[in-house]
């Protein structure tokens, strides 16, 4: 109230500031009561006081023909309302200081309303930003039964729950609350997990809750040059208009004026209305840094600057001097009121938004003890609504002392933040602050801690071991490198030399009666079909490529099947000569090269030709596969058959004329020769079908690389066994006992 008569008079003092104009102004007491408020404003508007005995004209009549041009008030929002509504309907200008619920920014409903105040929309936006900074997602309320506290409530409540923040409890303190209202809600308070509770109140209902640590929202305060000088000449009169005065000297110095007429302090020493205030400490005198006395303080000055604008007192021809006569209405200085756009001696630039509020800028303050104990208020921060998002908030957390003295803010949380690799689940029936922590599913990372959600990893990427980022999965093939590939190497080379070998001593020993029997060339053409055995094992050895795909399945079944052709001539021969002892037998002429070639070319022909028609029509290719990744964290790269059935028919195809070898072979085992070599083929027939026939459920059965391992070790020892069984018996003859390398016993015929 006095800053409000300083600024007035320093107005008035002002050459510049409206010139020839003097300022006047009355000034009643609302009580912070809408009734109270309403009955003031009739009277400040009518120049009479109201008294319950005397009738306040009707309203359009005291308001038509107002004496006052404008009306600085009020502080709280519910008696602001009651009275913007009021003077709305005829346009006078109020400007409140202090009234910052946000129900009052609807200038449909109020629109002659102003305030050098920010609305609270911006106070609830700072208060989120500040509670989620510090990390406190689980929060209490407290609020009050005014305007001012339920929208504010409301509106935090609203924005808190968007950010990811749940209100643990609300409390409402009442106008007068029983010993047994303040001790339930010191139990609410007492029984909650949250420790950080979010108040919208006046600073005398919060009197019992402040304590240190107390963080809060404060307008901007600035030293006021000699307005400690004017309140400390302040002096008690019995004049009239100075009651305000008088009620507060008897409160500041405990004691009554003579002339006060106060009868119920009448056991009180007698002030004599010339004691010193400077020697008193009080809110009153502490003037170091005002902040709701600046909201006043501009106020004034705003309307002042609006009747400047209006009475044209800048214009030449007035000659410095401002048209001091000029009428005017409510209405016109209300729109010079929210167009007024000044610097004032502060260096701050002052303009009302068009919805009649200023820029909100706070400062954030902490409440400490000081050395005495009493409680001070500290800046640690500041809030500026009309920044960048990034940059609204300012914090400086060395300066805050929190509750107890601690330097460490707080944690309040329902549940503690998920780790980076896992994620919240929300229980049943509870708010989302409270939550469990599950490990992300398989595939999936958090890195974040607090994540709600796990992000699945790209294709060929797998979670690392604490599911916290995704990490390329290693391919994973045959390679030469490997130890199962260098011994598969070693074995193919092996039987490769083997084969070689055997074919040296069959080229050497040509003549020699054992390798001519059953067709040298046939045995020549079978040692080189299980070179191509061995050799082709090498295929599937490495990094699969395009040509390596194609050709591996292709050269085990042209391979094969060659080699199973010229067994299943030797066998047919074997048997034809025997028969062709009996006595006009010619079944083993009509079997000669000429046949023989040509049922080799007739059998291997399938197999090319079905080789070739996958290889045109659905060629195999490398590819990647991701299904073992799940457990190994491997990518294994594969040769990918678009055809399955295909590679079954090549497998079929071998397997039918390693049947009918195998029958033929059988039924010629007990033939009588010095050498039985349908024996030897019945033998390693039954080793081919043995490699085979458990190859199909490892094969199926075998992770990654170890499918085609397995399939390696089929072709290496059904090619070993088909070496072994035939070819080592008859090199143990011709090397080891020559003197069985003989022709007796054999049929003439039998040699070719």
């Amino acid at each position: 109230m006095m800053t409000m008569v300083f600024a007035v008079e320093e107005i008035n003092r002002n050459s510049s500031l409206l010139p020839g104009v003097k300022l006047g102004y009355r000034i009643m007491d609302s009580c912070d009561q809408v009734h109270t408020s309403l009955k003031a404003i009739l009277s400040l508007e009518t120049g009479e006081t109201t008294d319950r005995n005397k009738q306040s004209p009707s309203l359009p009549s005291c308001l038509a023909d107002s004496p006052v041009s404008a009306v600085v008030g009020l502080a709280s929002s519910s008696p602001t309302r009651a009275v913007a509504h009021t003077l709305g309907p005829f346009n006078l200008p109020l400007v409140s200081y202090f009234a910052t619920c946000t129900c009052l920014s609807d200038k449909h409903m109020y629109p002659s309303f102003l305030r050098t105040v920010p609305s609270d929309i911006f106070q609830v936006k700072g208060l989120v930003q500040l509670v989620t900074f510090l990390g406190w997602f689980w929060v209490g309320t407290i609020g009050t039964t005014d305007d001012y506290s339920q929208y504010g409530i409301q509106e935090f409540s609203n924005q808190f729950r968007q950010q990811g923040g749940c209100v643990a409890f609300h409390l409402t303190i009442p106008k007068t609350p029983t010993a047994a209202e303040t001790q339930e809600m010191a139990d609410r308070l007492q029984g909650s997990t949250a420790v950080v509770v979010v108040v919208f109140a006046t600073e005398g209902q919060l009197m019992d809750l402040v304590l240190e640590g107390t963080l809060g929202f404060s307008f901007p305060g600035v030293r006021i040059p000699a307005l400690k000088e004017f309140l400390l000449n302040l002096r008690p009169s019995p004049e009239s208009g100075m009651e305000f005065v008088n009620m507060f000297w008897e409160e500041l110095f405990s004691c009554r004026l003579k002339f006060s007429g106060n009868n119920r302090a009448a056991e009180k020493p007698v002030c004599t209305g010339s004691e010193d205030l400077s020697y008193i400490h009080s809110t009153f005198t502490d003037v170091s840094r005002v902040r709701v006395s600046y909201n006043v303080y501009k106020a004034v000055y705003a309307i002042a600057h609006a009747l400047h604008t209006l009475l044209n007192c800048d214009s030449a021809k007035n000659y410095g001097m401002c048209e001091n006569h000029k009428s005017f209405t409510s209405g016109q200085l209300l729109h010079h009121l929210k167009t007024v756009n000044f610097t004032n001696q502060f260096e701050e630039s002052f303009f009302f938004y068009p919805n009649g509020e200023p820029v909100p800028l706070y400062d954030i303050i902490n409440w400490q003890k000081d050395s005495e104990g009493e409680i001070r208020f500290i800046k640690v921060g500041s809030y500026d609504g009309s920044a960048p998002l990034k940059k609204q908030l300012q914090l400086e957390h060395s300066t805050i002392v929190w509750t107890r003295g601690q330097s460490q803010a707080p944690a309040s949380q329902c549940s503690s933040p998920c780790s980076p690799g896992s994620r919240q689940a929300r229980r049943p029936a509870e708010p989302p602050c409270c939550f469990d922590c599950l490990p992300c599913a398989e595939g999936e990372i958090s890195n974040q801690t607090g994540s709600t959600e796990c992000t699945k990893c790209a294709e060929y990427y797998w979670p690392d071991k604490d599911n916290v980022k995704c990490v390329a999965g290693v391919e994973e093939f045959l390679s030469f490198h490997d130890i199962m590939g260098i011994i598969l190497v070693t074995l193919t080379l092996l039987g490769v030399v083997l084969t070689t070998f055997v074919t040296a001593v069959f080229q050497r020993f040509r003549s020699t009666p054992i390798v001519r029997a059953n067709n040298s060339e046939i045995s020549f053409l079978l040692l080189l079909s299980l070179k191509l055995c061995f050799l082709c094992s090498l295929v599937f050895i490495g990094q699969p490529s395009v040509w390596t795909c194609r050709l591996r399945q292709a050269a085990f079944g042209i391979s094969f099947v060659l080699c199973l052709s010229c067994l299943l001539v030797k066998t047919i021969v074997v048997l034809l000569a025997f028969r062709a002892n009996a006595p006009g037998s010619r079944a083993l002429k009509q079997f000669g090269r000429c046949q023989q070639r040509t049922l080799v070319i007739c059998t291997t022909a399938p197999q090319i030709c079905l080789s070739a028609a996958c290889l045109l029509c659905a060629p195999p290719f490398p590819f990647k596969n991701p299904n073992y990744q799940a457990t190994t964290g491997k990518i294994v790269v594969e040769c990918n058959e678009p055809w399955p059935p295909g590679f079954y028919l090549v497998l079929g195809y071998i397997g039918l004329l390693a049947f009918v070898c195998l029958i033929l072979a059988f039924l010629g085992r007990k033939l009588p020769d010095t050498f039985n070599e349908a024996k030897l083929i019945t033998f390693s027939m039954l080793i081919f079908w043995a490699v085979w026939i458990s190859f199909i459920p490892a094969y199926v059965s075998s992770p990654g690389k170890f499918t085609v391992a397995v399939e390696v070790f089929a072709i290496l020892a059904s090619s070993f066994g088909l070496l072994l069984c035939i070819f080592v018996p008859k090199c143990y003859i011709i090397l080891l006992k020559p003197e069985r390398n003989i022709k007796k016993g054999m049929t003439g015929k039998y040699f070719t």
